[in-house]
């Protein structure tokens, strides 16, 4: 339970206070009320209706025509190029255990800390089933009219999830007209070709309604690493033509050591393919002069693969006359493989490895499906007291079916082995017999559903001499469930891959919520929000949010926001069953020679909800003597305690192998380095601190008889220290980078029916997390667009991405291909192209 502190207290007690007063002096003031000519919208991170953009948390908005002139074609490449973001969130280049799936990493504080809302809703978590964050492949690019990141803690305002902050993709709607659009891009190599068709269409009705209708289908390409000569091979231990203790047979059938590697960039993707087809509708109708129905539904399929190497098969095989050995499972080891050193180990056995090409590389491949709707009702109690209230009920549901070909049933491999000795110990490949036998399609399946009721109270309570103060009160209920089935083979632990236990489970939650926005002068106004939540898992939570804004001058505003957060256990980490994992880990007893160490992941239902502080403050300025400049500057800190987590497996390693038992216990190392057991449980034990500052140029102005707009946008990372690890400055193939300095720049000059816009894009040098003397390189990534408006109705634009072709930074352990692709542009130079037309 998140226990309410002193200045929760004091919210709350202005909260009831200014809340309660709703009740009795709505009438009494509803006499001096006056209608407001300026329109009222809602800003993310309130839900009290405003009449400007301005309040005391940052938040930066991205338009659809920033998104295109980009030539982004999906949601999370346009989220992961903006200097807030940090670490490494899974994408379209993230070809190793993500899926398919592509999220946002805010402050790099991990994905499942960052709320996605959908117009102000909640999104329903997606992929292949009992999944941590949204899948943002299931919101096409085509629907979204702007998108607002909100960069300061707000569980205050909309509960769990949002410690980082929040991603709020506002759709089109009220549109009337036709309007196709198609974008494509490929790269200057021949391959990596991408492309999205989509039309929108909608009209509006005598009675006061707008129907709004869209349809996008996008289609990416591969991009195979050995394809790009800045890949650094990646070799393993397993090899196409098999190993005993180390040792092959060369040409002439005698044993040696193995002295080559299998390169594995061959066969594995830097980009993943992927297809997608989304449907979705937006609705607006009055019911009467105060009465309104909105709704919005969202259909999204999405079929993706990816590919890697061969599956590495690892087994331990019984040698014929060891104590303990079944005398009709076991090999012999004649003469040769003798003098060559091969002998069992203290169990009776002898390990063979391989990697089993002969079967093929594997190929995953994902079938997703994610409806998304929601409807809402808006009236207002009185239309002179300006009081309004929401209704609505939003439904989310995924599906997915995921299979992997050319899977290994280890089982059968084993009894192959004892069966047909010298075709495996041969160094000749397998025959088909064989391949039929050992091999197979796994499948799996999963799913998450979603259901939210909410209700929301909101207008101006009173008038001060300062202005109106505003206010929302709300309440509401949501449940959450999730599921993922394995492979029948893989539940059995008989597959080479590792094993993994189905996961499912449920919780639900019941909210309520106040908001206060006091203008105590005319120039300070303080903003309080206070939320309650009670969970089926652990019980209740609660938390706070105090801001203030200040107009110092006609030019300067100050702001300042702080505030508490939390995280609940999702159902993965509550209820998911044991998961192994190949961690990229260094074994200190040298038992394990490749760099992937198999780990057991589990969950525990006991898990309580992490616990965060955020505090941003910051200016805005917009100077009257420099018509269209504004500069914003924010400082911003997030602390996250009861962090639910995984310990640092490479510590737990160096800290057994030094003789520290309580990390051998932990992690279930036994036995001079015995790591078939190796676990690593999630904990409530993490923490992170990181700060940072946010700087913000943009300059719109008119020269040389042309319209210019010039935008900067820097990050400068102060800290980010994660279970005591200093993450800033660094770059790591297990967690990203952290880059102290990131910075984007974009110059457009145009006139009316053309402009050419220069954007680069920089992330500064780091330290490799392993060995802080290796340098990671920084990179600039410059970009061109031109973009020619026909008429009213057609335009075209042009442009390149990585201009000069810039190779990724190398970080000695990364992810794929010597780099780390979620971080570093691995593609290389990509020409794109867009067309709209309207009608």
């Amino acid at each position: 339970m998140l226990k309410t502190t002193r200045i929760a207290w004091a919210v709350n007690c202005v909260l009831l206070a200014t809340s309660a007063s709703a009740v009795v002096s709505s009438q009494a003031f509803a006499e001096e009320a006056q209608a407001k000519d300026v329109e009222r919208i809602a800003v993310t991170g309130s839900r009290i209706q405003r009449q400007d953009m301005e309040t005391a948390s940052p938040v930066t908005v991205i338009s659809a025509d920033a998104i295109r002139a980009e030539g982004f074609t999906s949601v999370d490449q346009m989220l992961q190029a903006q200097t807030s973001m940090a670490g490494a969130a899974v994408g379209s280049s993230t070809n190793n255990g993500a899926d398919g799936v592509a999220q946002v990493d805010l402050r790099g504080m991990g994905a499942e800390r960052t709320l996605v809302l959908l117009n102000g809703r909640r999104m329903v978590n997606s992929g292949s089933g009992a999944d941590s964050a949204v899948d943002l492949n299931s919101i096409p690019v085509a629907m979204i009219a702007r998108v607002e990141i909100l960069k300061d803690g707000a569980s205050a305002v909309y509960g769990s999830d949002a410690i980082a902050g929040v991603v709020n993709i506002i759709t089109k709607k009220d549109f009337e007209g036709f309007q196709f659009d198609f974008n494509g891009s490929g790269t200057d190599k021949g391959d990596g070709e991408s492309g999205e068709l989509s039309m929108l269409y909608g009209f509006n009705t005598d009675n006061g309604g707008n129907y709004t209708f869209g349809a996008a289908y996008s289609e990416r390409r591969g991009v195979i690493q050995a394809d790009r000569d800045w890949t650094e091979a990646g070799y393993s231990s397993f090899i196409p033509t098999g190993s005993l203790e180390g040792m092959v047979k060369d040409a002439n059938g005698n044993w040696v050591d193995r002295n080559t590697g299998y390169d594995f960039t061959q066969d594995s993707w830097y980009q993943t393919p992927a297809k997608r087809y989304s449907l979705f509708a937006n609705m607006t109708q009055e019911l009467g002069d105060d009465l309104l129905l909105t709704g919005d539904i969202l259909y999204t399929k999405r079929k993706s693969d990816q590919q890697m190497a061969a599956q590495p098969a690892d087994i331990m095989l019984g040698v014929c006359g060891e104590e303990g050995i079944d005398a009709a499972r076991c090999i012999t080891l004649d003469g040769d493989m003798i003098a060559a050193g091969i002998a069992p180990d203290d169990t009776g056995r002898v390990n063979y490895r391989r990697r089993t090409t002969d079967v093929g590389p594997r190929i995953y491949n994902q079938d997703t499906d994610t409806l998304r709707a929601s409807l809402g009702l808006q009236g207002s109690l009185d239309i002179n007291t300006g009081m309004t209230w929401d209704l609505s009920y939003t439904y989310g549901k995924n599906k997915a079916e995921t299979w992997v070909e050319n899977s290994i049933n280890a089982v059968k491999m084993e009894n192959s082995v004892y069966n047909n000795l010298d075709s495996w110990l041969s160094g000749q490949p397998l025959t088909q017999d064989i391949i039929n036998d050992i091999g197979f399609t796994e499948r799996n399946d999963g799913g998450n559903e979603q259901h939210v009721v909410a209700g929301v109270l909101s207008g101006e309570l009173f008038d001060l001499s300062a202005g109106a103060v505003g206010f929302a009160i709300g309440a509401e209920y949501r449940y959450d469930s999730g599921y993922y089935n394995p492979d029948p083979v893989i539940v059995a632990g008989e597959g080479t891959a590792a094993q993994q236990d189905p996961t499912d489970g449920n919780y639900d939650v019941f909210s309520i919520y106040q908001e206060v926005s006091v203008p105590f002068t005319e120039k300070l106004t303080g903003e309080f929000a206070l939320r309650f939540d009670d969970y089926s898992t652990f019980g209740k939570a609660s938390t706070w949010k105090v801001g203030l804004t200040y107009e110092a001058t006609d030019d300067l505003m100050l702001r300042t926001v702080a505030a508490t957060g939390f995280r609940a256990p999702n159902v993965a980490e509550l209820f998911g069953g044991n998961t192994g994992s190949y961690d990229y880990l260094d074994d200190p007893w040298g038992n394990e020679q490749d760099p992937q160490i198999l780990v057991n992941y589990t969950s525990d239902p006991d898990l309580k909800p992490e616990e965060s502080e955020s505090y941003t403050a910051g200016l805005v300025y917009s100077p009257s003597y420099i018509d269209g400049l504004s500069l914003t500057l924010d400082y911003w800190r997030f602390r996250v305690t009861n962090a639910i987590t995984r310990l640092d497996a490479q510590k737990g390693l160096v800290d057994c192998h030094a003789g520290i038992l309580s990390a051998c216990e932990t992690f279930k190392i036994t036995d001079e380095g015995d790591l078939s057991n190796f676990t690593n449980p999630l904990t409530n034990v993490g923490s992170q601190n990181t700060s940072g500052i946010d700087f913000n140029l943009a300059y719109n102005f008119e020269a040389l008889n042309l319209d210019w707009k010039i935008n900067n946008d820097l990050t400068y990372l102060l800290e980010f220290e994660q279970d005591n690890v200093a993450y800033e400055g660094t770059s790591d193939g297990n967690f990203g980078g952290y880059a102290k300095v990131r910075n984007n720049f974009s110059i457009q000059a145009g006139q009316a029916d053309w402009s050419l816009m220069y954007y680069n894009r920089f992330i500064g040098e780091t330290e490799w997390l392993g060995d802080r003397d290796e340098t990671v390189d920084s990179v600039l990534y410059h970009n061109v667009v031109a973009t020619y408006f026909i008429n009213d109705g057609v335009t075209v634009s042009l442009g390149v991405k990585n201009l000069t072709d810039e190779e990724p930074s190398y970080v000695p352990n990364g992810s794929d291909g010597g780099t780390i692709p979620e971080v570093f542009d691995t593609i290389g130079r990509q020409i794109y192209g867009g067309l709209t037309m309207k009608f």
